[in-house]
């Protein structure tokens, strides 16, 4: 696969983030916040009756979409803000675009940005990712 600076890294969808998976996720993190299972806590906290979504599920997502562009040992380096909560119910898309292009120790690295969209708000992942390119 050709690739060059300025190309979009095809997306990776989630048409409805799952709170089942996050009452799961919190019984594998050992996450004691009820945020991530407790619709009344949330709604107390003013952000509405929906489950807050763990940052390493969210994070997921984009390792999913760049394991599905390039391959599952493809990472080099992932570094991820969370400026916003993914709540259950939401359709999110991982998205990405290739910043640049240079060689490292005789591999061939592409850099790029990387971020979460929900239609109707700001990213609420966004962070920059290196990854191992093959042609």
């Amino acid at each position: 696969m050709t690739v060059s600076v300025g190309d979009d890294i095809p997306e990776w969808r989630m048409d409805s983030v799952q709170p089942e998976r996050m009452r799961t996720m919190a019984a594998i993190l050992r996450d004691p916040n009820p945020v991530h299972w407790d619709k009344a806590v949330v709604e107390e906290m003013g952000h509405g009756a929906r489950t807050v979504n763990q940052g390493p599920l969210g994070l997921s997502y984009m390792v999913n979409m760049l394991h599905e562009w390039m391959g599952p040992t493809c990472i080099r380096r992932i570094v991820m803000r969370f400026p916003q909560f993914v709540m259950s119910g939401d359709k999110v898309i991982a998205k990405g675009k290739i910043t640049a292009i240079r060689s490292e120790d005789g591999e061939r690295l592409a850099d790029c940005d990387i971020w979460l969209e929900r239609e109707g708000s700001e990213p609420p992942l966004e962070g920059v990712a290196t990854v191992s390119v093959t042609d």
